[in-house]
């Protein structure tokens, strides 16, 4: 459970954040933007953010969104059986009933949880009915419907019964799953799984109804008519006419192009939610390519935060420097790592000896300062945040490529790349063919576009030629997620947590077993088998076989929740057998995710589960409203 990794947490990161808030003038639960840190929260206004890419994975649709923005906003959008008070820090992953009545009711084996719901809870318009047990189940089926595509379905596969992602439709039930009455729900699953709470705080295993889900067959097509079960709903849903598929049309709350509006839903009862304070009246997100002006607009008072998007440098320097800026500057540990990731079935990441070069080639460091400087973060030196580890492998522990003040090592650089088939005369240097002209998948807004070039001139050093491709973020993530268009290389992916334990980074990244043709999230496909590959439709890397964590992971999900320590030492190894034996990635920055907030924001939160700020616990006293 959650409440196991809050106790402790890196020393290293804990001090950098405690400078950081030092310097932006308070800590993370502020009871304001900057602004008068005595006033109590009053409800009302529109909580108004700007992103310059929403970077949905699967068009919004909560079966397959795996983007941490949608996660967010799914915050507010819907409930689950269990969820986080949308909160800051260790509290932000305790993890508790929501739309469920009590605590489940757990066998005495672990291998069946019965869950009874709150009574009269309603969906929002145009549905006017309670929410009931089916549609939980219902969620369930599409989570094991092959055709939508649910990209974190590898959390429920082989742990409830009935359960391996290849149904051919959301109509097939779950055997493992019972609906006696509407009020009562029941998981069987094939293993005891001491995490299985917190994997249903996920949006995926949220209640969707049947009769607005079933019209929409294919993955991402439900995102445009997603109803609420939430304290907010997407403006517009009043209006959708469900008495046919055919007479639905999509909700004007939501044009993927432009901007996401929400606003209450009348039929949310607060008196049933202790867990969300929903302050604000309504929640405003456009798009907007143009970061530096979504600093401005903080700034003149026309946006009230920033969600994702990183100040960039000079922005940063105002906040860090101007003692009238600090206190909207806010800074959370995103138990998140940045990443280069490198693909097992593309030459010449075939070869163990390229990849390990490629570790110790990398000028973190310039990366870093691309990046804004310390206050964004710490370099990576291993794939899992210390802080997801309970504080185990500290960059001062733990770096098994060391370099002169984190710039690259270029000699040891080059005697590894001596090693490689793919450099004929064994000079360091890359030098078949293999080892030029390689894409390289990026988004194209800053700070990737700023760390683009260190990368380059990196890699460069030892003969891995890469050629950038620059990208919007949604685009730049499906694109590396379709196994077929076989990626060698991509800078701009990053990955936080899904819940508070080691196994929500380990089994999505490095499982064999959670490999998919798209919305897939093992980009190096390690563990990959030769007849994954065929089903895959790519060609199996000659002379190779692709190292495996599956059973380490396998011993570590048997060690119980309870055994923190034993759990968090036991993905430790895997962390270090992976940098060491099988190198899936380059990891560069363990991140501090900053938000920018106006003065128009009397309260602000940031929300541990999702990574970004909290839509149901801020406030603002801007006065707007949504017509």
């Amino acid at each position: 459970m959650g409440k196991r990794r809050q106790q402790v947490r890196l020393v290293g990161l804990a001090l950098a954040l405690a400078l950081v808030a030092a310097a932006c003038g308070g800590g993370d639960d502020d009871e304001g933007g900057g602004g008068d840190q005595q006033a109590a929260p009053e409800k009302g206004g529109v909580l108004r953010t700007a992103i310059s890419d929403f970077g949905f994975t699967n068009g919004f649709d909560p079966t397959g969104e795996y983007v941490a923005v949608g996660i967010d906003l799914f915050g507010a959008l819907g409930r689950t059986l269990m969820a986080t008070k949308h909160i800051a820090d260790a509290p932000g992953n305790e993890v508790f009933p929501d739309l469920a009545a009590a605590e489940p009711e757990i066998s005495d084996d672990g291998l069946k949880y019965t869950f009874k719901l709150k009574p009269n809870l309603k969906w929002g318009p145009p549905l006017e009915r309670n929410i009931t047990s089916k549609d939980v189940a219902y969620a369930f089926q599409r989570i094991n419907a092959a055709p939508l595509v649910a990209q974190y379905g590898f959390y429920y596969y082989g742990v409830v019964k009935g359960m391996d992602g290849k149904a051919k439709s959301a109509e097939e039930p779950v055997s493992g799953i019972e609906t006696p009455d509407d009020s009562t729900i029941i998981f069987n699953l094939e293993k005891p799984t001491g995490d299985f709470l917190q994997r249903l705080i996920l949006p995926a295993a949220g209640p969707i109804p049947q009769e607005v889900g079933k019209c929409f067959k294919k993955a991402g097509d439900y995102g445009r008519y997603v109803m609420s079960s939430g304290p907010y709903m997407l403006q517009g849903s009043d209006k959708l006419d469900i008495s046919s598929c055919e007479a639905m049309k999509p909700i004007s709350g939501f044009d993927p192009s432009r901007s996401i509006t929400m606003v209450r839903n009348p039929n949310y009862d607060q008196a049933s939610d202790n867990l969300r304070s929903n302050y604000v009246d309504g929640i405003t997100m456009k798009i907007d390519t143009n970061i530096d002006d979504i600093f401005s607009q903080i700034e003149a008072g026309t946006l009230d935060s920033s969600v994702s998007d990183q100040p960039p440098k000079p922005v940063l320097q105002q906040y860090v420097t101007d003692a009238a800026k600090k206190p909207y500057l806010h800074s959370n540990s995103g138990d998140r790592t940045w990443y280069v990731t490198m693909n097992w079935a593309a030459p010449p990441f075939d070869d163990i000896h390229v990849r390990k070069a490629a570790n110790w080639i990398m000028d973190k460091q310039g990366i870093l300062q691309a990046w804004g400087g310390s206050t964004v973060g710490e370099i990576a030196t291993h794939n899992i945040p210390p802080i997801v580890l309970g504080g185990l492998l500290p960059a001062s522990e733990y770096n098994p490529y060391p370099s002169e003040g984190n710039r690259g090592d270029e000699a040891k650089a080059k005697e590894e790349m001596k090693q490689s088939k793919y450099d004929t005369n064994k000079d360091g240097v890359c030098d078949a063919k293999e080892c030029s002209n390689l894409v390289m998948i990026n988004r194209n807004v800053t700070p990737w576009t700023d760390s683009e070039a260190v990368v380059v001139s990196s890699l460069e050093k030892i003969g891995v030629k890469v050629k950038p491709r620059e990208l919007a973020s949604s685009a730049a993530y499906t694109t590396i997620q379709t196994v077929k268009n076989l990626i060698p290389i991509a800078l701009n992916a990053g990955w936080g947590k899904d819940y508070a334990d080691p196994y929500a980074f380990v089994g999505a990244l490095f499982d064999s077993r959670s490999i998919i043709a798209t919305g897939n999230t093992n980009y190096p496909l390690l563990g990959m088998t030769p007849e994954q590959a065929s089903n895959l439709g790519i060609k199996y890397p000659e002379g190779v076989t692709i190292p495996s964590v599956d059973a380490d992971v396998d011993a570590c999900q048997k060690i119980p929740n309870t055994q923190a320590d034993q759990r968090n030492q036991c993905f430790a190894d895997i962390d270090k057998k992976m940098m060491e034996e099988s190198v899936p990635w380059v990891p560069y920055l363990w991140v501090n995710n900053l938000t920018v907030t106006g003065k128009t924001v009397s309260k602000f939160e940031f929300d541990q589960f999702s990574g970004y700020l909290s839509f149901t616990q801020m406030a603002v006293n801007n006065k707007e409203t949504i017509s």
